[in-house]
């Protein structure tokens, strides 16, 4: 009996010391928290522990966990998505993706095109056990038609051939096997091997992303893949003349000339871009924009529209600039002096501003909208572009709200992973930006950043500065 009540004794003193000890897990305390579909939620207070939020409070509930952050005057969101980036398109910003990414509160990213070899690796230490990265989905190669654009000619090689059905078949199957997320689809594909590439695809349960082929239309290719890049080749898709267009597309794709890749789409480009937006007819578009009302578009206009807010001129570019490695960073600093001392004034902007015009058509028509950049392509810094991509949205017609929408919700509804990401939710990961301001008042704030929490893990601003700086030095 003295045994026993002496063991009686120990597990009351253990039940006391565990009653006692606060809980594992993180607390942002007395925040405002606002997502795309909880909208705005005031004196909250939001616990993580690990890779998952555990709990959604009022800021005056009685807290006792181990740890905590004052989020007095603070703004909590979702982590957000790069949805268009390229991870080893140039070798000198691979290393240092990572970090950039997350000093922008960007905590997940869809690579979209490089050849395996190369992007398996980058994955793999991203992906690896206590690595500090975004999550990464990724494509592996363009996949291309007969004649391939990014053939690595003067160019880098980022695009694989596709002549025939069973190509397509063969490649994307090997690359279900290697652990695709999801494969894209690029401009010179015939419409056959287009079809084969589809039918693959959904054998194989992969999203599929996509320019639309310059064989085909919108309006045809667009309700058969998941999303679309850049708005490419619609505008052929919205004009008067748009059968014609098509036809002399065929005839030119034939190549009698022996075009490069590379310059046979450049040169239909050049052809039928501008005539396209020149001869819009809006009823025409607007079944264009019907057909595409389940494919989500990722119009990079801070890309396609650069001309009309040039990333030089931004009063924080420079600061951008310095968080890159110096060989990156040199040659975009001398294009910048040379920008500013010739602003070129006179610039064509057409273009551009078909991009704002026909993304402002598309989300009025209720057509999904995607948040990516192209990263590091044409002045793209990564992580920076991203909140640029989130001001032209807003400036195309999306509210604050749904420009977060568009970089939080929309990707994780892509790859199927709405109940696990993109909200600020009991049970959902704890990928989180912490703000200093309020981005429903102005998007930009968006960069006002106090504190990333990736994957579970807590960085401060100290922590993010940190972590650029010692990418910086490899």
């Amino acid at each position: 009996m003295r045994t026993l009540a002496f063991i009686l004794v120990i597990f009351s003193a253990i039940l006391a010391a565990c009653s006692e000890a606060p809980p594992n897990g993180t607390a942002i305390t007395n925040v405002t928290v606002i997502d795309a579909v909880n909208g705005v939620r005031e004196n909250q207070t939001v616990i993580f522990n690990g890779d998952e939020i555990t709990a959604i409070q009022p800021a005056d509930t009685d807290l006792n966990i181990a740890e905590s952050i004052d989020g007095s005057g603070k703004y909590l969101i979702p982590g957000l998505w790069d949805f268009h980036v390229h991870l080893t398109y140039d070798d000198r910003f691979t290393a240092s993706m990572p970090a950039l990414f997350l000093s922008y509160g960007i905590t997940s990213v869809r690579d979209t095109g490089g050849l395996l070899r190369k992007v398996l690796p980058v994955v793999e230490k991203m992906r690896a056990i206590g690595a500090i990265a975004p999550r990464v989905f990724y494509a592996g190669p363009l996949l291309d038609g007969n004649f391939v654009v990014y053939n690595g000619e003067g160019i880098p090689e980022i695009g694989v051939q596709n002549s025939t059905r069973a190509d397509a078949r063969a490649k994307i199957t090997s690359l279900k096997e290697q652990g695709v997320s999801f494969i894209k689809i690029y401009e010179m594909v015939s419409p056959e091997v287009f079809e084969e590439m589809v039918k693959v695809a959904n054998e194989l349960e992969l999203p599929i992303d996509s320019h639309v082929p310059l064989s085909m239309r919108a309006s045809t290719a667009g309700p058969l893949v998941d999303s679309i890049e850049h708005l490419r080749n619609i505008e052929m898709d919205c004009a008067r003349d748009t059968p014609a267009m098509h036809e002399e597309r065929l005839q030119r794709l034939k190549n009698p000339d022996g075009l490069s890749g590379a310059e046979l789409r450049a040169s239909l480009h050049n052809l039928q871009r501008l005539p396209a937006i020149a001869n819009y007819d809006q009823e025409r578009c607007d079944q264009t924009l019907k057909a595409l009302e389940s494919t989500t578009q990722v119009p990079t206009l801070r890309l396609l529209s650069m001309t009309l807010a040039p990333p030089w001129l931004r009063d924080d570019w420079d600061d951008a600039l310095s968080r890159l490695p110096a060989d990156a960073a040199d040659p975009w600093k001398e294009t910048t002096v040379e920008r500013r001392n010739d602003p070129s004034p006179d610039i064509d902007t057409t273009y551009a501003d078909w991009g704002l015009f026909l993304t402002g058509r598309a989300h009025a028509a209720g057509v999904p909208i995607g948040a990516g950049t192209d990263t590091p392509i044409a002045l793209a810094v990564p992580g920076y572009s991203l909140h640029s991509e989130l001001e032209f949205l807003v400036r195309a017609g999306l509210s604050p709200l749904e420009a977060l929408q568009s970089a939080t919700v929309i990707p994780a509804e892509y790859f199927s992973l709405r109940d696990e990401m993109g909200t600020i939710d009991i049970g959902k990961k704890a990928d989180m930006v912490l703000l200093n301001a309020n981005p429903l008042d102005d998007i930009s704030n968006t960069k006002r950043i106090f504190a990333v929490v990736t994957k579970g893990k807590l960085l401060t601003s100290d922590d993010l500065s940190a972590l650029v700086q010692t990418s910086r030095a490899r």
